[in-house]
């Protein structure tokens, strides 16, 4: 099972690789990443991820995405746009996938709930596919995305506030919820 394919729909937002998405809405990827990844977004993210970015250095956070992970757009239908993107690195697990999850709002997107709508679409569609784990790291300040993490059916599994990268580890595996979020 690979996560390359993903694609979930939810009461307000559609969600699918980034590229294929792009192509379909006519949309320019490098213009809209670099857009959502304002400073405010990013404060919370790896160091490197920080700051302002040009459109050369989306590019280059886009190429580094394509060569790690599979990368889908969050858009809100009807051509209002893109709000957000999903990140999943797909590892093997005891019984199925683990997928390792990052995902960013845009700033405009923040506070209608939208986080907590996609995390259970994602959710949604994990519990159809053979995904043991869901596993996403959050900055210990960022109580906003525990929070989201929390109202979407994930536990806190580990504190790593000890080291270096100092974040929280939060699960969802299929026996946390009887039926898709």
């Amino acid at each position: 099972m690979t996560v390359e394919h993903c694609r979930f729909e939810t009461a307000r937002l559609r969600v699918g690789p980034w590229h294929a998405a792009a192509a379909t809405e006519e949309l320019d990827l490098p213009a809209v990443v670099a857009a959502m990844l304002s400073p405010a977004v990013t404060h919370a993210l790896p160091p490197g991820w920080q700051g302002l970015y040009t459109r050369a250095r989306a590019e280059a956070w886009i190429a580094a995405r394509d060569d790690e992970a599979t990368t889908l757009l969050v858009l809100e239908p009807h051509g209002a746009g893109p709000v957000g993107l999903v990140i999943l690195f797909e590892l093997p697990g005891p019984d199925g996938v683990e997928l390792r999850l990052g995902y960013l709002l845009a700033q405009h997107a923040w506070g209608r709930g939208l986080a907590t709508e996609l995390l259970r679409g994602l959710i949604g569609w994990c519990a159809q596919r053979p995904v043991c784990a869901v596993v996403g790291g959050v900055a210990q300040d960022n109580i906003a995305s525990q929070r989201v993490l929390v109202r979407s059916g994930f536990i806190l599994e580990k504190d790593r506030s000890d080291t270096p990268s100092g974040e929280l580890l939060y699960r969802w595996e299929p026996q946390y919820t009887a039926s898709p979020p």
